[in-house]
């Protein structure tokens, strides 16, 4: 080999170590962006009907989120209310209530709250960040509860006033919405979860709007409605879980106004549903299945766009019951895994994922593979798959 080929060698080695570098340093990046993730599974089990939401059944919120929707940089200050009510037999106090960001400033009520009494507790966001989306969170602490409850505060800042049409440019017919495939997040098997968006009636005339073809498990509803003509309504989706859905699971329903579908597609929704371990004592916890993988991480270095890989995770179950994956999701739609067979105390079993990249962008490239699990200990696995193509 001569001095330019063994120079052209070594550069191309370079460029595989800093590909691997970036790579992992985006690994990381993943790992410390799911840490709210993992800390969300520490708030209270939250039931809702859609208009109110109820906390380990002992007290009631009036909404757990407040959205402010588009809102101006001149506005200033923008303020919000929150009611909670005693719904059991016993008193009960809001012990604290912190808030995510100094931006934010809270006051609540202050003396106890006896059987069927209600208090307060309000929010004022500073609106002084710049022409941003914000989204902030006030963790509350009540007494007789085990777990805080989160509230959060959300809205888009804008410089300047905007046509309802460029605030809501997704389309469905008439009805905009300010995009598709929304995020309901994280759910626990055994409980509902519900949430807002604003959907807009970019009409001249009032839209009376209805759902066709929803999807089992999802409830939907608009108000007010009709939907005044260029204005926007509240559309509220609930999710309830199902021993048959785990995962990430996609719902779906068509809107239709004056009996005629709206848009070529449905509007959708999606919820991640894990296992509910918090009735669980830690010593129930401790006897519960344990997966120790060898490693978290399969590196495929450079390959050509089109390639397939197959990736094995190897891991040994360390725990006292049976081990059960009960679905693998990837970020990747062209990710399959073989069948997990349920491990026993002690075994050792396999996760074998199958990669195509046909379609995958020129460059680093990242898949996440994710297992719901029934170990109480690590009810979600995330195993990645690194490399770059060419």
């Amino acid at each position: 080999m001569d001095q330019r080929e063994e120079s052209n060698s070594s550069y191309e080695l370079i460029l595989i170590e800093m590909k691997k570098a970036n790579i992992i340093l985006s690994v990381i990046a993943i790992l410390l962006m799911a840490t709210p993730f993992i800390q969300q599974n520490a708030s209270a089990q939250v039931t809702t009907d859609g208009k109110s939401s109820t906390v380990d059944g002992k007290v009631r919120f009036d909404k757990v989120v407040h959205d402010f929707g588009d809102v101006l940089e001149s506005d200033g200050a923008l303020k919000c209310e929150f009611t909670v009510e005693n719904i059991s037999s016993s008193p009960v106090a809001i012990v604290n209530v912190v808030s995510s960001c100094g931006c934010t400033d809270v006051t609540w009520t202050r003396e106890p709250l006896a059987a069927g009494k209600k208090g307060k507790i309000n929010a004022t966001f500073s609106n002084d960040q710049g022409p941003y989306p914000f989204d902030k969170t006030l963790t509350v602490y009540i007494s007789g509860l085990k777990k805080p409850v989160i509230l959060r505060l959300r809205g888009t800042v804008h410089a300047k006033k905007l046509a309802l049409s460029e605030l809501y440019p997704v389309k469905f017919g008439n009805l905009g919405l300010k995009e598709n495939g929304i995020k309901l997040g994280n759910m626990d098997q055994g409980s509902q979860r519900s949430d807002q968006v604003f959907i807009a009636n970019l009409s001249s005339s009032p839209a009376n709007v209805t759902f066709k073809d929803v999807s089992e498990g999802l409830k939907v509803s608009v108000s007010p409605n009709p939907i005044p003509a260029g204005s926007t309504a509240t559309l509220t989706y609930t999710i309830s879980s199902s021993r048959q859905r785990w995962g990430k699971n996609w719902f779906y329903a068509t809107p239709v106004v004056g009996g005629k579908v709206q848009g070529s597609q449905p509007i959708s929704f999606w919820a991640f549903t894990k296992e509910d371990f918090t009735g669980l004592t830690q010593e129930e916890r401790n006897k519960g299945a344990q997966p120790v993988f060898e490693t978290s991480n399969y590196t495929f270095n450079v390959v050509k766009e089109g390639k397939k890989i197959d990736a094995t995770f190897n891991f040994t179950n360390r725990g006292k019951s049976d081990f059960k994956v009960y679905k693998v999701d990837a970020d990747w739609d062209a990710t399959t895994a073989d069948p997990i067979a349920t491990v026993k105390p002690g075994g050792k079993g396999t996760v074998t994922v199958h990669l195509d990249t046909k379609g995958m962008p020129k460059g680093e490239a990242l898949v996440i593979v994710t297992l719901t699990t029934n170990s109480p200990l690590r009810p979600i696995v995330n195993l990645f798959l690194t490399g770059a193509i060419e």
